[in-house]
């Protein structure tokens, strides 16, 4: 169990007291009475007077007669303007008493924070504090407003209340919380919904504070405004007794279920901030009290939610057991094979960034190798510009050390996993017609998977299970073996790595925040965590679609996924395009039903997918645009709506969750209780791994690579190597002997990999893909010097497997395979000796087609040469393939041959059997034979193969030229 990390309790700003006061009643005053009188002679003026004087002095607004035309032909005069300005006096006016009445109608329904009316800021503020004033005798008043004495405040700066950042959140982690004063402001209408999951909030049990709710004197009486506004600073923060309160059995057997509804002798949790002399924060020691009170407080304090979690103490992040490893088990080195991957001690100057993101390292290279298969096909099927070439750029320099930090710390089977279980679990909850939990975070820890939720959802659909609490869901590593591919919708697509806490990796789920994630620190250090959380959101494979948005940052990431990302010019930009984006959800989501878009996201439903739409915003935001963005997450998380803003001084509004970067790389959430060692992506790395993905780019002009694969070997009789070794196909080598038995296959291995990449390969990559679950330096070393034993030297001495400049392993010459032989044949033929000899290229083809015995390493043991997923010689292969049939087809061709030619593709065919180029030559080389049965026959084996596919576009446009008769002869058979 890793420890638990906790802010100090001396943290707090608010004073302890620990000596009760007597309970002290506000009385109303003189001035009470003589503010409520003159507020509502203003407000009779307002709204009587003015309009009685305008009608007398310059008549009603509007005309006797609505003629358009006739207006515009007039002069302008005197009397021209002044009719306008007075119907902008009147419009004035309208608004002002539409302001009266929202007010109105907000103080006497309870409602703590009334609706805005559009464009009248000074307006409804004005009307507030009037409406206040004459209802401050009254209760409802002391529900509604703070007091004539922040009148000259602005409408903004009235509308954000303080909200401890550990209420909001109060699910996330379990914790037990003592609020902090000061904590991140928020409007309104964010906090209403971030206030609204409190019910959960914890504390700290030390600092546990209560009030007692008095018995009215004359007029007055108590409300949870005036209470909040004398022990909390604000009265908006009412909200946050009423969540702590809700629903808890009080003295006379009632409960709280409405704001407005407090009866006197009741008894108030107050959070962990509250101040003043009228709180009672230890009964046992406050004689003032009676007997009876002290146990009626002692009995009440006994129904929070904290009573379930047995007992208090200093804040703390519950971070999920961790189940002891398995004992590691003897490989067939002789060294051990580790549950968790092993510390190697040396680098090699590998970022270590990128090492340390097993989830962003698999994202990053899943992508950049289906760009490269992308690049690949696209220019063997390209119709113009001719062959790029099969051969995807050698990276060097940082964008070397960078690719090979993504193969050493890549984790795709723990992708994998996770993509499979959370599909499996939106599965089995749409089964059973559940609803998707609400989840903010998730731990991976030793290959368990914990899911913290909100609130408790009950109990977890097999084989998943509570843990620590009900609100967290796990699901043991061996039972997630067992789940399989589900075709339903990805959940939870905005989980995104930000750091480890001991064994354990966090997960937050940016998409379910209610509110804006703040993140400060320096801007350098803030620009490596938004890159590391962009490029892991852009390239995760536990996501289905989504959206990107991307302002200030210094890096173009759209190379990494141009479909998900995109990049903003400035904040401006950024907020017409989220106002636009939120209306258009909200009224998606009225318009099909749903609450939110986990509802959405299982069911019948889930073909909508409710894409997330995730924002990440590395310039700091002024505060008006702050406030701006703080309205639009007010809503954001039932709408699948994320925002990530960076801010220097750590003060944002609306930020529900901060966090804060530090230059030794942590990530600090004091009020959440969590200390990471961050998931980053230094601006250096970031260059290069986006030029990884440039220089993949199917779409890059004529400068790309050409078509000279990166080793050729001497194909004359002088050229024989020293170790040749056979690869496509069954794996032979000829030139050495087998090695022991136990060491055997882990030699073979590797040679394997370094002959796939004549280019070096480094030796935590040679170790991470014998060993993806880890290995020491030492068992690394002594399998390299087997390896180096084993091959030997060449005649001069030198040995066949050294290291270049970089301390990258590397083959001598004379150590070839049959896939080197290959790629040169063809280039030879194509590109060398066989352009101006007919005769040398026909028999360089046909040497070269008898290389092919079926697929790479057909037989490769199970479980082994797992870093082939990463590689693209299984597009490469086929594809060069292919070509050499059609050249060699195109050779007979030529001559008529049109037998030899069917037996060139079909021998190109058994090892790229689904090249549609291959099968459209081969139905030209059987028709040329003249023969319609065959063709025929031919045309039937494609259908058949086709399946319920069909047939490509340009097969059956070719079948339609060389056998129009082909569908009658389909629908026949069928």
């Amino acid at each position: 169990m890793p420890r638990r990390r906790s802010p100090s309790s001396s943290s707090s700003t608010a004073p302890r007291n620990r000596t009760p006061q007597p309970v002290r009643v506000r009385r109303r005053t003189f001035g009470d009475f003589v503010k409520a009188f003159l507020a509502f002679v203003a407000l009779l003026a307002l709204l009587v007077g003015v309009p009685f004087a305008l009608a007398v002095t310059a008549g009603w607004p509007f005309p006797e007669t609505f003629e358009p035309m006739e207006w515009l032909k007039q002069d302008i005069s005197v009397g021209t303007f002044l009719s306008i300005l007075t119907f902008v006096v009147w419009l004035a006016w309208a608004q002002f008493t539409a302001c009266v009445l929202v007010e109105m109608k907000a103080a006497l329904s309870g409602v703590g924070v009334p609706g805005r009316v559009p464009g009248a800021g000074p307006s409804q503020l004005l009307a507030r504090q009037l409406v206040a004033a004459v209802l401050l005798v009254g209760a409802t008043a002391a529900s509604f407003t703070p007091g004539l004495s922040q009148l000259g405040q602005s409408l903004d700066g009235n509308q954000r209340p303080t909200v401890a950042a550990a209420q909001q959140t109060p699910g996330l982690f379990a914790q037990q919380q003592e609020q902090a004063s000061g904590a991140a402001a928020a409007l309104a209408e964010q906090a209403s919904h971030a206030e609204a999951a409190a019910s959960t909030g914890a504390r700290q049990q030390g600092d546990t504070k209560f009030y007692r709710i008095q018995p009215p004197e004359g007029r007055h009486h108590d409300s949870l405004w005036e209470i909040s506004e004398r022990h909390l600073g604000d009265g908006r923060r009412y909200k946050e007794i009423f969540e702590l309160n809700k629903d808890r059995t009080q003295p006379d057997g009632s409960k709280l279920s409405e704001a407005s509804l407090i009866r006197p002798g009741w008894i108030m949790e107050m959070p962990g901030d509250a101040r003043g002399g009228e709180l009672v924060e230890m009964p046992d020691e406050a004689p003032e009290l009676s007997p009876e009170v002290r146990q009626q407080i002692r009995d009440y304090d006994r129904t929070g939610d904290h009573a379930q979690g047995g007992g208090g103490g200093a804040a703390e992040v519950s971070v999920p057991e961790q189940r002891p490893a398995p004992a590691p088990a003897p490989d067939e080195a002789g060294g051990q094979e580790h549950a968790a991957p092993a510390r190697e001690t040396s680098t090699f100057g590998l970022p270590e960034a990128l090492l340390a993101a097993p989830l962003l390292a698999a994202g990053l290279l899943g992508a950049l190798g289906h760009r490269r298969r992308q690049a690949l096909w696209q220019s063997a099927f390209a119709g113009i510009g001719g062959r790029r070439g099969m051969e995807p750029p050698t990276p060097t320099g940082d964008a070397q050390d960078v690719q090979d930090a993504l193969l050493v710390g890549a984790d795709p089977e723990g992708v994998r996993l996770l993509d499979r279980s959370l599909r499996g679990l939106a599965a089995s909850l749409a089964a059973e017609s559940r609803p998707l939990p609400t989840v903010y975070a998730a731990w991976l820890t030793k290959g368990d998977l914990h899911l913290q939720l909100a609130q408790p959802s009950g109990k977890p659909p097999a084989p998943w299970q509570l843990g620590q609490d009900e609100t967290l869901w796990m699901l043991a590593k061996d039972d997630a073996g067992r789940y399989e591919d589900a075709d339903t919708a990805a959940p939870f697509p905005g989980l995104v790595s930000l750091g480890t806490m001991d064994d354990s990796r966090l997960l937050l789920n940016l998409e379910a925040v209610p509110g804006i994630v703040s993140l400060s620190g320096s801007e350098a250090d803030r620009a490596a965590v938004f890159a590391s959380v962009a490029a892991e959101l852009a390239t995760n494979g536990w996501s289905d679609r989504m959206t990107i948005t991307l302002v200030g940052f210094g890096e173009d990431l759209t190379p990494l996924a141009p479909s998900r990302l995109r990049h903003l010019d400035g904040i401006e930009a950024l907020i017409e395009t989220m106002e636009a984006e939120t209306r258009q959800r909200r009224g998606a989501l009225g318009a099909a039903g749903h609450d939110s878009v986990l509802t959405g996201r299982t069911g019948p439903a889930q073909h909508t997918r409710w894409a997330p739409h995730l924002v990440l915003l590395a310039a700091e935001p002024s505060a008006e645009d702050a406030v701006t963005l703080a309205e639009l997450a007010a809503d954001a998380s039932r709408l699948g709506i994320g925002y990530l803003v960076g801010t220097g001084d750590g003060e944002l509004p609306g930020a529900a969750w901060e966090m804060q970067i530090t230059g030794e790389g942590k990530l600090l959430a004091p009020l959440l209780g969590l200390e990471l060692d961050a998931q980053l992506l230094p601006a250096a790395q970031q260059r290069a791994v986006v030029e990884l993905f440039v220089d993949a780019d199917p779409e890059r002009g004529p400068d790309g690579p050409g078509d000279t694969p990166p080793f050729l070997v001497d194909v004359s009789e002088q050229g024989r190597p020293a170790v040749y070794a056979r690869l496509v196909g069954p794996y032979e080598i000829i030139g050495l002997d087998t090695p022991d038995g136990e060491r055997s296959a882990l030699l073979h291995e590797a040679l394997a990999l370094l002959l796939l990449h004549r280019e070096g390969v480094h030796p935590r990559v040679l170790s991470s893909a014998l060993w993806p679950r880890g290995v020491t330096d030492d068992v690394r070393e002594a399998l390299i010097e087997r390896l180096r034993t084993w091959l030997g030297t060449d005649p001069d001495g030198t040995p066949r497997l050294g290291a270049d400049a970089t301390g990258r392993l590397t083959l001598a010459k004379s150590v070839v395979s049959d896939l080197d032989v290959l790629r040169s044949l063809y280039h030879e033929a194509t590109q060398g000796r066989g352009v101006d000899s007919r005769a040398v290229r026909g028999r360089l083809l046909t040497d070269a087609l008898v290389l092919v015995r079926g697929p790479l390493l057909a037989d490769r043991p199970e479980g082994r040469y797992r870093w082939l997923g990463h590689e693209i010689v299984d597009a490469q292969l086929p594809l060069l393939v292919a070509d050499t049939g059609l050249a060699l087809s195109e050779f007979h061709m030529e001559k008529d041959r049109a037998e030899k030619a069917i037996e060139a593709l079909n021998a190109a065919l058994r090892t790229a059997s689904s090249d549609e180029r291959l099968w459209n030559e081969l139905l030209r080389a059987t028709h040329a034979l003249g023969d319609p049965a065959r063709l025929t026959a031919l045309a039937a084996d494609l259908l058949d193969r086709s399946g319920a596919r069909g047939l490509p576009p340009r097969t059956e446009a070719l079948l339609d030229e060389l056998l129009p008769t082909w569908r009658d002869d389909a629908a026949l058979a069928g």
